[in-house]
């Protein structure tokens, strides 16, 4: 965060609606990541064997995952496009046209013909709307948090950006609750469920966002002609070294992620069928502890900067590389429900608690939407590839080919945090306390609000 940004904002305790924003931007989130994990589990648990032939099992599996990575490539474009109209036309918009689109996609998932059933148009089409729901998630997460940092307070910018961030691991949750459960009942309603199921919760989430208000430093920008005609070529021109750190930082956030909850979910079912039930409610209970471990972390970094919790999580992924598949080798239950809850209860949470600050402030507000969803999306893009890469490393190499795509990630983050100037030092701390501190003895009443 430069100085001129602090400058630049009419009131250091943030807008009225700052919790309603932050609360309404992590509902999307929890749906959005609803809708696109819940595609993740299925890929691991069912799609091989539904949409693909099944003379090959492993093969499946691969193909199965090639389709799960075709979201993820898509999501550079739809980041791309969101972040072009949230930092031309606002952010409200995209995070409504986003929500529509991804959950009519997750939905006609769940109507989709079988391979049994219609043959090679069923992984067609799947493919298809695999693109659709890339495309949507890509434009959903740079304006729900720059939504949520805009109109945070200054000195508690960190938590507030950690809120949609929660939305996440929310999100995680909830999918693999309704998988757990469905997973009871008959034939293709185990995966088709919790795809239809999605419509509901897209219905509440477009209702929360709906009465959301527009980012004051967009309007500001957009009063003083501070806007960019076309703020993707400008983020590309001005912005290309901090778009490369994003996507460092990025890695190894998603490698954590899709390593552990998708390939470890279908390696150990592989192993051992008997497991899957233990293995599903591991990720549900992980990811419940990560939503309290991703608001806690936002909120830490508000005290000592991003930094230096960005590099205790690489840290522990690189220690954890190893280990984690070491443990689950063991097939016992209680080794692999203490992988999950390491991996994403704890790892994974404390980097994405800290991401949605720490990527927000790489970029001015005329291009901050497209600057973070641009890296953030290419990086995901990469990471979407994670289970597919891994599971062709084990068909290789066997489980230390997969130990060593994590361990990789986990050193690129590592050094990408390295090479990132802090954007919350104590200078800067010290600076907005002061702000703080000054508006409080201008305006008492305020006093009460700051406390938010």
């Amino acid at each position: 965060m430069s100085t001129s940004t602090v400058a630049g904002r009419r009131s250091v305790l943030g807008t009225k609606d700052r919790v309603k924003t932050a609360v309404a931007a992590a509902v999307g989130t929890s749906v959005e990541n609803y809708d696109f994990i819940a595609y993740g589990t299925a890929s691991a648990l069912y799609f091989g064997a539904v949409f693909f032939p099944e003379s090959d099992r492993f093969v499946g599996t691969l193909l199965s995952f090639a389709t799960l990575a075709v979201g993820f490539v898509m999501r550079p474009l739809g980041g791309a496009i969101g972040g072009y109209f949230a930092d031309r036309a606002g952010r409200k918009p995209v995070l409504i046209a986003a929500m529509v689109v991804m959950g009519a996609s997750t939905f006609l998932i769940g109507v989709l013909p079988t391979y049994g059933q219609a043959g090679v148009v069923a992984p067609i089409l799947l493919v298809a709307i695999r693109m659709i729901q890339g495309l949507a998630f890509g434009a959903e997460w740079g304006g729900a948090i720059t939504m949520a940092y805009e109109h945070a307070p200054w000195h508690r910018r960190g938590m507030f950006a950690a809120i949609p961030q929660s939305g996440n691991p929310l999100g995680i949750a909830l999918a693999s609750g309704v998988f757990a459960w469905s997973s009871t009942l008959d034939g293709d309603w185990q995966w088709r469920t919790p795809f239809l199921l999605s419509a509901v919760l897209v219905i509440v989430a477009l209702i929360v966002r709906s009465r959301l208000s527009e980012s004051p430093e967009f309007q500001e920008a957009q009063a003083s002609g501070k806007t960019e005609k076309n703020p993707f070529l400008a983020t590309l021109r001005d912005d290309w070294r901090s778009i490369l750190r994003v996507i460092a930082l990025r890695v190894v956030e998603s490698f954590a992620y899709y390593s552990t909850a998708t390939y470890l979910l279908n390696y150990i079912t592989e192993r051992n069928p008997d497991l899957r039930p233990v293995a599903l409610g591991a990720i549900t209970a992980a990811s419940l502890l990560a939503i309290a471990v991703t608001f806690l972390a936002g909120t830490l970094t508000d005290r000592i900067g991003r930094r230096p919790l960005y590099i205790a999580g690489c840290t522990a992924a690189i220690l954890f590389a190893f280990p984690m598949y070491l443990l689950t080798n063991i097939d016992h239950p209680i080794p692999v429900v203490a992988v999950f809850i390491i991996g994403i209860g704890l790892i994974h949470a404390s980097l994405t608690g800290t991401q949605g600050a720490l990527l927000t402030e790489q970029f001015r507000t005329a291009t901050r939407t497209s600057g973070a969803s641009l890296g953030y999306q290419i990086a995901a893009a990469i990471g979407g590839f994670a289970p597919l890469l891994a599971a062709a490393l084990v068909g290789a190499f066997g489980w230390p080919g997969a130990a060593l795509l994590y361990l990789g990630a986990a050193v690129i983050g590592l050094v990408g945090i390295l090479v990132t100037k802090e954007t919350w030092g104590h200078d800067e701390r010290e600076r907005v306390r002061a702000l703080v501190a000054e508006e409080h003895r201008s305006s008492p009443h305020t006093g009460r609000q700051s406390r938010v």
